[in-house]
Parts: C-alpha cells; sequence; structure tokens
C-alpha cells in the first residue's frame, strides 16, 4: 500500500515521503539512492509519473532506512489545494436523520484552502464568533491530473488517492446564514490526513468503514456504502463545468451522527474535546478544539 505523507523532519526541515516498511522514506533519501530529481512540493510530485517507479526500485533494493513515524510531525498532505470542492446531504443516513430526501444531483459548495488544517493540529475557534461548533467525518478524493468534461466511465482515472478529512462547522453561523459558505470557511476548518492512501490500493472505496469519537464516544459509524452520489458521477458533474486540477480535494459527504442532530438535544463540540475521525484502509485524524478568546 501506497502511502504519501507531509512532515517535519526531526532537523526541522520541511519534507514529504512514502511509507515503506513502515518507515517514511524521504525524497532527499529517494533522490540520492535513484540519482532522482524529485519535485520539491507534493502536488507536482503526485500529477508527475514518478511514483510508480519508484515503489518499485525501491522494492527491488529492499530498501530498509528511514524515519520512524513517531519521530516525524504530520502535516496537512496537501497544503494548498486549488480548490476543496463538498458535498451535502451526499449519505441517505445523514439525510434521514434531517427527514430530507437526498437531492437528485450533487449538491455542492466550496471550503478556502485557509480552512486546511494537519491530521493532528489543535483547532483554535474564536468563542465571540463561534458557539455551535460541529464535526462531519468525510472520505476525501485527490484528483491527480488536469481535466474537463470527464465522463463517469473515466472518472476514476482521475483520482490520485484518498484521505480523511473533517468538515467543521459552525452550525450557529449556518442557521443565520441559511446557506453553508461562511459557517464551514473558518481558518483549519479542515483538518486532514492523516496521509494519501493511493487509488489503488482501495480496491471499493464504496466499502469503508467511517467512525467519529469525541473524547472516544462513538459519534459516527456508517460506511462509504451509504453515499448518494458515487464518485464517478460527482466528477463527471463537477467537471462539466469546471476544470478538475491535480490536487483539488473533494470531500464526499459525511454519515450520520453529527452533533446538531443527536437526541434529545444537540451536542456540539466544546473547548477541549478531541475529535478522532477513522476511515478502514486509510488512517485516523485525531484534532483538539481549543475555543479562544478574543
Amino acid at each position: 500500500m501506497a502511502k504519501i505523507l507531509r512532515y517535519i523532519r526531526p532537523d526541522g526541515l520541511e519534507s514529504y515521503g512514502l511509507i515503506v516498511n513502515n518507515l517514511v522514506i524521504d525524497r532527499r533519501d529517494i533522490e540520492r539512492i535513484l540519482n532522482l530529481k524529485l519535485p520539491e512540493d507534493i502536488v507536482s510530485f503526485i500529477s508527475s509519473t514518478y511514483l510508480n517507479m519508484i515503489l518499485e526500485k525501491i522494492e527491488n533494493l529492499n530498501f530498509k532506512q528511514g524515519f520512524k513515524l513517531e519521530n516525524l510531525r504530520l502535516l496537512a498532505p496537501i497544503p494548498n489545494p486549488p480548490k476543496i470542492l463538498c458535498l451535502g446531504l451526499n449519505y441517505i443516513d445523514h439525510a434521514e436523520e434531517q427527514k430530507k430526501t437526498p437531492p437528485d444531483e450533487p449538491m455542492i459548495f466550496i471550503k478556502p484552502k485557509t480552512s486546511i488544517a494537519g491530521p493532528f493540529d489543535d483547532i483554535y475557534v474564536p468563542s465571540d464568533y463561534v458557539q455551535q461548533l460541529d464535526y462531519e467525518g468525510e472520505l476525501a478524493v485527490i484528483i491527480g491530473k488536469l481535466g474537463k468534461r470527464i465522463s463517469a466511465s473515466r472518472a476514476l482515472d482521475y483520482v490520485f488517492g484518498y484521505m480523511v478529512f473533517n468538515d467543521l462547522s459552525a452550525r450557529d453561523i449556518q442557521a443565520k446564514d441559511k446557506q453553508w459558505t461562511r459557517g464551514k470557511s473558518l481558518d483549519q476548518f479542515a483538518p486532514i490526513g492523516p496521509w494519501i492512501v493511493t487509488r489503488d490500493d482501495i480496491e471499493n472505496p464504496y466499502n469503508l468503514k467511517i467512525i467519529t469519537k469525541v473524547n472516544d464516544e462513538i459519534r459516527q459509524n456508517s460506511s462509504t456504502s451509504k453515499m448518494v452520489h458515487k464518485i464517478d458521477k460527482v466528477i463527471e458533474v463537477l467537471s462539466k463545468g469546471m476544470t478538475l486540477e491535480p490536487g483539488d480535494i473533494i470531500a464526499t459527504g459525511t454519515p450520520s451522527g453529527v452533533g446538531v442532530f443527536m437526541k434529545p438535544e444537540p451536542k456540539f463540540l466544546k473547548h477541549g474535546d478531541i475529535v478522532e475521525i477513522t476511515i478502514e484502509k486509510i488512517g485516523t485524524i485525531r484534532n483538539r478544539i481549543i475555543f479562544t478568546r478574543p
């Protein structure tokens, strides 16, 4: 399984690399050993043709040098995505908990790249601006190559890989605005990671368990099988009118169990809460919520 990640090395340098045999093989070491010059940024790397060749050569070399994960500070795999495209009401069970009918066409909104946060970052939320903070565990798709008017039959060829995504949402702002953009677009409102798992390593993206915990209490326990509009259709619909670019992130929606629809009353996130989202075969992100004072 190929996992690609960004991190701060023990010497303080920012880099990216691959997880091979439970070790992180750094870009600089790959360049040195294979006599290559790789792109310095991860988006250029995923849009290149280097990956399969690197994996094959490293496997043949039985490469056993690298960093241990616990010695690295993991960063957001895609730090500056060209676009963050998100889906609303895209899980049957999430629509049911709202007593709504899933939309006939994908319901799309956009988050800014300034909302990106790392997989284990503390999330700082202004307490004078947000009182009803909520989580949404989601499967994220990373686009690997440029495309427009992509048919559903070819759509997965444009997917580079997958990661975990938390679509943090200020429900009070959403309610005031009667739409989603401002309430979902605050800084750090899109923690992602912990790495990118390549498309070929996820045989069926529609059969992955997705679990969200708050302080170890399970809040969301569902499966991507409940996704309404599948990834291929979403890519087809999006690309009819906009160019998809390498590094674009598509967050495919959240299942039931979000805090705002908890019974008998909503359960919004509080200062110090730990939100943990795990997607089967991909990994876990874990973020602490810090409400700040002005």
